[in-house]
């Protein structure tokens, strides 16, 4: 894995739910290679980075979607336009688009929706329709359903309340879907609820926290076949199949 330190400009900072905005940070991208890599943000003051999922990215300028849940994320936040950030980019082991699977779906829960954008474009650029399944508590926390629909993919919602869309889980909206593999994004119920209620084979996208996002210690290790695995190392996307739950 490559990874590179760079200082990026805010471009844009906008908000898309109460809770969770939108980042465009203009620099060097070249070290991000994949959908479901990661960036670790420096913040002043702060002692460690926070990893913050890719959306999507071009050959200037990256998306970030974060969720404000705490000082440091309340702390982006408040980030205006032509400020700057020190970033490590092109961290993680990301979503792998080579296989054979003609009909993919997505599916993420909450903030586990963003790395799913680019991978969608992916996809959808190697000519599969793509199927997506978006979960979340209730219709007001519900975002990029629309910048999913926008691309050519077909969305369904799925909220607990069942205020927007199917009334449930992800796995309440799997019925009547045609697919025959799937990538998902999410927290660790999620993913495992999802692995138990379908046969096919997936990728994973493991949320975990973090100290250094690049290997050097095992804080966010998870339990594989192959034995324990770093979630920032060689994740946070994994095959289905190796997982130990």
């Amino acid at each position: 894995m490559m990874y590179k330190q760079g200082t990026y400009t805010v471009l844009a900072n906008e908000p898309l739910t109460a809770s969770v905005r939108r980042m465009r940070l203009g620099g060097d991208t070249q070290w991000i290679s994949r959908p479901g890599q990661f960036v670790n943000i420096a913040l002043a003051g702060r002692y460690l980075r926070r990893p913050i999922s890719v959306c999507d990215y071009d050959a200037e300028s990256l998306t970030l979607v974060y969720k404000v849940v705490g000082e440091g994320t309340a702390q982006m936040a408040r980030m205006r336009a032509g400020e700057r950030l020190d970033l490590l980019t092109g961290l993680g082991n990301g979503f792998s688009a080579d296989n054979g699977a003609r009909r993919p779906l997505l599916v993420g829960g909450g903030v586990g929706v963003p790395p799913l954008y680019n991978l969608a474009k992916v996809l959808l650029a190697s000519g599969r329709p793509v199927q997506v399944v978006l979960g979340f508590n209730t219709a007001a926390e519900v975002f990029y359903a629309e910048e999913f629909r926008a691309l050519g993919c077909s969305v369904t919602v799925a909220t607990a309340d069942g205020s927007e869309g199917v009334k449930g889980f992800v796995t309440d909206a799997l019925a009547g879907l045609d697919f025959d593999y799937f990538y998902a994004c999410g927290p660790l119920p999620m993913l495992r609820a999802l692995s138990q209620a379908t046969a096919c084979d997936g990728q994973l996208s493991f949320e975990e926290r973090m100290g250094c996002g690049f290997g050097a210690c095992m804080g966010c290790s998870c339990k594989t076949l192959t034995g324990s695995k770093r979630i920032c190392k060689e994740g946070p996307v994994m095959n289905k199949g190796e997982i130990l739950w």
